[in-house]
């Protein structure tokens, strides 16, 4: 953990000159002052400097990427990974010669270092992120195929007049049956049981 202490006539001086040193930006770091400075008659006599430490926070996201690869490579694959952040989600895009070996059937490799990767950005921070990991536009193949899901088994709900349970999903495919049905007045959807055993339940109105 990098970190530096430092001085100024203000508190914004001597951050300024933390970071300096540490050669990053203000959102890359946590700062405590420890004595916001005094400026003293005509700013001369009795005055104190502010006094900051100033630490780098380190870098979930890219903690993230460096963990993905070194599961690939004890898998034997090299890849190549396009990371995109936004405020509450990182999106993970893998791609190289050996990805379905990422993959699995359907999706359950993917999905364990999915939930994997999670808890490595989550880990010790404030701010919580939604973690995502794509492998050469599966997740996309896979929604289709969950919405194609959802609209068979609703058909089935409303034909049987019995409610219908799809396999234990992980959430964000849960919310992906859910929201293929939410216009669909003649059925009506709820999760049901506990993680990572939880399934969406398709109920006849």
């Amino acid at each position: 953990m990098r970190q530096v202490t430092a001085t100024g006539q203000t508190v914004d001086e001597a951050v300024q000159s933390a970071l300096v040193k540490l050669d990053t930006v203000i959102d890359r770091v946590h700062v405590d002052v420890i004595d916001e400075g005094k400026k003293g008659i005509f700013g001369v006599f009795g005055s104190k400097p502010a006094i900051v430490k100033v630490r780098v926070l380190n870098d979930k996201v890219k903690e993230g990427e460096e963990f993905l690869r070194q599961v690939a490579e004890q898998m034997g694959i090299t890849i190549t990974i396009n990371t995109v952040k936004k405020e509450k989600e990182v999106l993970y895009e893998l791609s190289g010669e050996k990805i379905a070996m990422l993959i699995g059937k359907r999706g359950q490799t993917l999905n364990a270092l999915q939930y994997l990767t999670h808890l490595v950005v989550n880990r010790n921070v404030d701010g919580f992120k939604t973690v995502i990991i794509d492998a050469e536009g599966y997740r996309e193949r896979r929604n289709d195929t969950l919405i194609q899901l959802a609209n068979r088994l609703a058909q089935k709900a409303i034909q049987t007049q019995k409610s219908v349970s799809l396999e234990p999903m992980p959430s964000y495919e849960r919310k992906v049956i859910h929201t293929a049905l939410q216009n669909n007045n003649k059925i009506s959807t709820h999760s049901d049981g506990v993680e990572p055993n939880r399934k969406v339940v398709i109920k006849p109105e």
